[in-house]
This record gives C-alpha cells, structure tokens and sequence, in this order.
C-alpha cells in the first residue's frame, strides 16, 4: 500500500507520509521522572534504614527530656500535686520519713460536675483530695503535718499559683515539689515561672513509684499516649501561659 501512495505521490509531485519512530512523550522528560522516582525511593529506604538503627536513642531523648530531677534538701513544705494520687502520695510519704520537710502541702482539684447530686442523694463520695489525704495518713504521715486548702484547682498553673499564696501565708521559703516523672519538666517551668522575683528555693523531684522509663516508654501504649500528650500540654505552657 505504501508503494502505491508512493508511486501516486512521486506522479503528483508529493511523497507519502512515513510513519515516525518517535513516541509521542519525549524520551528525555520520561528518564527525568525515571530518576526522580528512583532518587526519591532511595531516600525513603535511607530515612527507613535510619529510624530503625536509631529510633531507640532519638525516642529515649524524647522522654528523658521531660524528666527534670533536683537533689533536695531539707525545705518548709513538700508540695505533692493533685492527681495520679497512689504514685504520687507513695513518693510524698518517702521524702516526708526522710525527713526533708515537715509539713505536706495538698491542693484539692476541681470536683466532678455531678458530684453535688451525688451528695444529694445522701451519698458521702470522696473527691480526690480525701483519698490522697486517707493515703498519706496510711503511708505514716500524720494528719498534723498535712496542709490543706479549700480552692479548688484544675492546672498546674493554677496550683502554682495557690502554693504562692500559702507560703506566703505561712512564711515559707523553701518547698520541694513532688509529681509524675513526664510531668516534672513542665511543673518545674510553671512552678519557677510563678516564683519568679521571689526569695524561694524549689526543688522537683520525681516520684519513683511510676513505672514510666524514658529507655522504653513507646512500647507502652499508655505512656505513649503520654508522653505525646505532655508535649502538647508543654508547648501550650510556653507559647501561652507561660509567656
């Protein structure tokens, strides 16, 4: 068939159209791509290799850096913060024995909304402030030493703040602070952010009935969710509260 056209074209004074052997896309745009998907594959399995030989270091850091651990020394008052009452009453009750303070400050955190109604209903239900307080008498604090106060509290930045007051009150100038390993960092910050401009000596320490450990806190569910959370919690501190 091509012969005929070509013989019809050469009568006509025109040539037949050849086909081409040349594709449609360009032969150096598809090697571009080509290699940019290679390079780009390259780097994932880099990023994979690197994460997996050193994830275990990078996610140690990660936790050991909300640990913040002073040595204390013999102060006014031992702070135990609200919440998390087993672990941290166990840890207050040690220093207490230890005799690094006589006297144990408790705040009493926000009661739960229907707690009222409970009451109501004739119901004596505890808030956590008596379970910590029936706690710490059990672990062989006496109910002397123990300091409370009516306000409630429901943050770090706001019991800071009423522990300011109650030194005051008292004539403190020294305290140690107790709480959970992961919340020390940001308790530390608030706490010195709140004391700051005045003559008092703070010491956080972590209690050491928490089995959190910064070697291997991502294989717990539970502290994972942690320890992201504390972090969210920590940047809002600095970026807002803090400020």
């Amino acid at each position: 068939m091509w012969d005929k056209l070509d013989r019809y074209g050469k009568e006509q004074g025109t040539e037949a159209p050849q086909p081409t052997p040349t594709p449609i896309e360009p032969q150096g745009a598809a090697s571009g791509l080509a290699g940019r998907f290679k390079w780009l594959f390259l780097g994932i399995i880099l990023v994979y290799v690197l994460l997996s030989y050193y994830h275990a270091p990078v996610l140690t850091r990660v936790g050991r850096y909300l640990v913040l651990e002073d040595t204390p020394t013999k102060s006014d008052l031992i702070v135990c913060l609200a919440g998390r009452n087993p672990e941290r009453g166990l840890g207050t009750a040690e220093l207490y024995k230890k005799g690094l303070g006589p006297r144990v400050f408790v705040a009493r955190e926000e009661p739960h909304d229907a707690l009222d109604w409970v009451r109501q209903r004739g119901v004596q239900y505890p808030e956590s402030i008596d379970l910590m307080v029936m706690l710490l008498e059990g672990l062989g604090v006496p109910r002397s030493a123990i300091l409370l106060d009516e306000s409630p509290v429901d943050s770090t930045l706001e019991e800071a703040r009423l522990v300011k007051e109650v030194m005051r009150r008292q004539g403190y100038s020294s305290l140690i602070l107790i709480t959970s390993p992961t919340h020390t960092r940001r308790a530390g910050l608030t706490f010195r952010k709140v004391f700051e401009g005045e003559d008092i000596r703070l010491h956080v320490v972590a209690t050491p009935y928490s089995r959190f450990k910064p070697e291997d806190w991502w294989k717990s569910r539970r502290y994972t969710r942690e320890v992201i959370l504390e972090y969210q919690k920590l940047l809002f501190y600095v970026l807002k509260e803090l400020r």
